[in-house]
Order: C-alpha cells, then structure tokens, then sequence
C-alpha cells in the first residue's frame, strides 16, 4: 500500500497504492460568487506561467508521495478507465460536491469523470462526515491502529487515497471531507482531494500557485492546477511511466494542454 501527508490545514492525502496495490461556468461562479475568499482569490490569480514553471509542479506533485504505506511512487498514477463520482451524506454538500465534479470534468479535456448513481456505479467513493466522526470513520477505512498513526502524526481535517494495481492504474479512490467547518473550507477540501485521488498525491512546498501547497487554499480549480491534470490526463501521459519516459513527450503535450487551458478559460493566448 501507498501513504498520507498533513497540510497546514490540517488535512491529509492518503496515497494507497496497493500493488496487485460545474459547471458550465456558472455553477462554480455562482458558489464563489457567495464566497468572497474565493472571488478575491480568483481576482488576483496568476494565470501566465513559463513551460518551466508548469512542468516542475506537474513532475512534483504526480510523482512520490508525502506518505505512502507501500509500494513504489516513482510512477505515473492515473485512472485509464471513466471515473464515476459517488457521494454519500448531507445533501447540500452532496450538491456541492457534484458542481466540483462536473467543473472538473469541463476543465480537463481528456477525463471522463461525472456523477454516478450509487456506490455500486462508482470507483470514486466520497465520505461526507462531522467534524467529531472524522476519526471513527478513519478508522473504518483504514483499520485503529493506522487511524491512530494518521491522528498523532497529521491530524486530518479532510483525507484522500486510492488504490492502484501492478500497472499504476488507479482502481479506486476514497475521499473523506468534513461538512461543519464553512464552505471555504469545504470546497477548498473538496476540490484538493478530489483532484489529488486523481493521481497528483504529492504535496510540495516550493510551487506557490498550486493548492497542492500546504500554505496555499483556493476554494476553487485554478488555471495552474488545470494545466497539471490536464498533462496527467493527456492520454501521450500514461500510468506506469517513470519521470523520463514524461520528460521525452511532455514538451508536445505541454502545447496542446496550454491552447486547451486558454481556451476553456478564456485567456489571452501567450
């Protein structure tokens, strides 16, 4: 099995490799539009970056791991098949999390990801919880005694993972987010795990325009977050390849990521 990380804000990424391991652009806009912590940060975000820029943060964060129980993370991960959404609790947030799937699935070309009907439909199970069940539920997922670990080492707020096999194809993802903290924090949670059971599960500090920062929150899918699940989901980008195999091919992919991005979020081409 692979592993998970603590965030400053207090949420963890469980990345189990198990080897063998909304829009139409009105629905985000209307969340963040009652937001203004999200609206402000949509005001003021950096949408121009170098080739250089974008490709460190996609070598970054789609490979290794900052805890992982087994198995190697010198790999792509990534699902190859269609990726269908299922969550379970309040339903409001069920709502919420339904808008972030499907602006997700606008803004990344290539990922086939929507809403499934039930549990039984999906491979991406979301867990929508209390604040205080957070840690009996940790429990459920993952056994007491590696609940205890997550809960002395992170102290999770919000906690994701996934299953892969011999390949590095993502099977499985489970999300866990909790409801009663505000809905900044809410989608701010909702859109890093959710994003980050996609295979990006690395957090790094040294790229501050990435929510997969501990020091960074966004509320929202950020055009430089949109350029690296894009090139993770380009389908030249395959699970299993080492970080040379990515060099060798990201160059061309890099180009047809920056026109997609461009155009799906009207920006001025570069």
């Amino acid at each position: 099995m692979s592993a998970p990380h603590k965030s400053r804000r207090n949420r963890t990424i469980l990345a189990f490799g198990v080897v063998a391991t909304l829009l139409t652009p009105a629905a985000p806009q209307a969340v963040a539009g009652e937001l203004p912590a999200i609206a402000a940060r949509q005001r003021s975000e950096k949408k121009a970056f170098t080739d250089a820029e974008i490709v460190d943060g996609f070598l970054k964060t789609a490979f290794g791991a900052e805890y992982h129980l087994a198995g190697r993370v010198d790999r792509i991960r990534k699902y190859e098949i269609p990726v269908r959404v299922f969550a379970d609790g309040r339903a409001d947030r069920k709502a919420q999390v339904a808008r972030v799937v499907t602006d997700i699935a606008r803004r990344v070309q290539h990922l086939n990801i929507a809403m499934a009907d039930s549990s039984d439909d999906a491979n991406v199970l979301v867990k929508l919880v209390r604040d205080r069940d957070l840690n009996r539920t940790i429990a459920t997922f993952y056994g007491s005694d590696r609940a205890r670990e997550i809960r002395t080492s992170l102290d999770p707020q919000c906690l994701s993972g996934f299953r892969k096999n011999e390949a590095y194809e993502i099977e499985h993802s489970d999300v866990i987010l909790t409801v009663d903290n505000g809905d900044f924090i809410f989608l701010d949670c909702a859109y890093e795990e959710l994003l980050q059971s996609l295979g990006p599960i690395n957090d790094t500090s040294s790229v501050p325009w990435t929510m997969f920062n501990d020091s960074v929150q966004m509320g929202y899918f950020d055009v430089y977050d949109q350029y690296i699940l894009n090139i993770l989901y380009d389908p030249r980008i395959r699970a299993g390849m080492t970080v040379q195999e990515v060099n060798a091919v990201i160059p061309q992919v890099l180009a047809d990521v920056r026109n997609w991005v461009t155009k799906v979020n009207g920006l001025t081409s570069e």
